[in-house]
């Protein structure tokens, strides 16, 4: 029996500003990126994600990010390993607060946008979100993408190390993103995207931007929360990968 993590970045809605549906999402996903504050989120929201995700039976995970929210998160930040673990440790410890007061625990870690890209090839902001998470304590999994930095460090400090393919994102031939920068970045055929994730779950392998034939290790898929049309898809994903005989279960 294949069993597969659906997740999605939820939580990213800022004061009266609102970004997406997540209480539509968690119908579909079994894991929640809640952000943290720094890239997306204030503490009503947070809030009000996690007991949300309980309600619906939903893991709830902290989507840590540089301190960008002007870029939401897509920007590198030049700051030192001393800092950006500081900054991890402290969205971590805000969640695992509202969490707790909505019933749930922080399961998980996953990286958002410019950060998550960066450490998959950037040693020192690397090892800094590792050893912000080793001192948070609890030997929490991390989700990263596969053959990154971070996740070779995190195996090494004794973490658990999770893979995880992205359900409407292109990739490269050397199994990278597509730089959102270029065509062929976000795939919004949901009945393609389903489709791509079948095959994903059945063989591991997907069809990147030129045509070629990548293979992809991963046990979670990432239906992304602030995309148009997201709930529909993730619902979408969901059903397809059941009726291909797929299991949806949380990994943490």
């Amino acid at each position: 029996m294949t069993v597969m993590d659906l997740n999605s970045d939820v939580g990213e809605s800022f004061g009266s500003w609102r970004m997406g549906d997540d209480a539509a999402v968690f119908r579909s996903v079994s894991s929640a990126n809640v952000a943290c504050g720094f890239h997306a989120g204030d503490p009503s929201v947070m809030a009000q994600t996690c007991r949300d995700a309980v309600a619906a039976g939903v893991t709830v995970g902290a989507h840590v990010a540089y301190r960008d929210l002007a870029g939401f998160g897509r920007r590198f930040l030049d700051c030192s390993p001393t800092e950006l673990a500081d900054d991890v440790l402290y969205q971590m410890g805000a969640l695992e607060a509202v969490a707790r007061a909505a019933g749930a625990r922080v399961s998980y870690v996953k990286p958002h946008g410019a950060l998550y890209n960066t450490i998959a090839h950037h040693e020192v902001h690397a090892q800094a979100v590792v050893d912000a998470v080793r001192a948070f304590g609890g030997d929490l999994p991390l989700l990263l993408l596969p053959g990154s930095v971070a996740l070779a460090k995190a195996e090494r400090a004794g973490l658990r190390a999770v893979t995880e393919a992205f359900a409407d994102r292109g990739y490269t031939p050397d199994g990278r993103l597509v730089s959102r920068r270029e065509e062929g970045a976000v795939l919004h055929d949901a009945a393609e995207v389903t489709e791509r994730m079948v095959r994903l779950a059945q063989d591991g392998t997907l069809t990147a931007v030129d045509g070629s034939t990548v293979r992809i290790h991963a046990e979670s898929i990432c239906v992304h929360g602030d995309t148009p049309g997201a709930a529909a898809m993730a619902a979408e994903v969901r059903r397809g990968l059941e009726d291909a005989g797929v299991t949806i279960r949380s990994f943490a």
